[in-house]
């Protein structure tokens, strides 16, 4: 595993972001259980637009392919997403480890449907200040609003 490479918006050419949407789209059906089939395939170009224009993207490395990323705006995590094969490996903890040193992140939210998640970031020193019954595109998948 290579170090967190942040790319800059104007390196994140066409094979990158499909390699990195096929992580998160990976990652999402290994842990988001309750979206369906067409959620995902909804999601998918939010995800990719997210992908190219997020401030920060951190991906990492698994000789040249990325099995990883972060994304950062405004001292928010606002993605993180591992493929399967790298989950519980200390990845995750790697990224938002960064994000506290480098990035000054100080908030991330987080799906309720996706226990797991919440108990990592619970570990990472989060804490939860918010739901909402909605995401933040009106969709009815509650979020949970977690700050440092």
């Amino acid at each position: 595993m290579t170090a967190l490479t942040t790319i800059d918006k104007d390196r994140r050419g066409e094979e990158l972001v499909r390699q990195l949407l096929a992580v998160w789209e990976a990652s999402v059906r290994a842990t988001h259980h309750f979206l369906t089939e067409t959620d995902i395939v909804r999601l998918a170009p939010q995800g990719e637009a997210a992908l190219r224009y997020v401030d920060t993207l951190c991906v990492a490395y698994d000789g040249a392919r990325p099995v990883g990323f972060m994304g950062v705006q405004e001292r928010k995590i606002e993605m993180l997403f591992l493929h399967p094969d790298y989950f519980r490996r200390g990845l995750g903890t790697t990224f938002v480890r960064h994000a506290f040193q480098e990035l000054d992140v100080a908030w991330v939210d987080v799906n309720e449907q996706n226990p797991g998640a919440t108990r990592f970031y619970e570990r990472m020193g989060f804490q939860v200040f918010r739901r909402n019954e909605c995401d933040s595109e009106g969709r009815p998948f509650p979020i949970l609003e977690m700050k440092r």
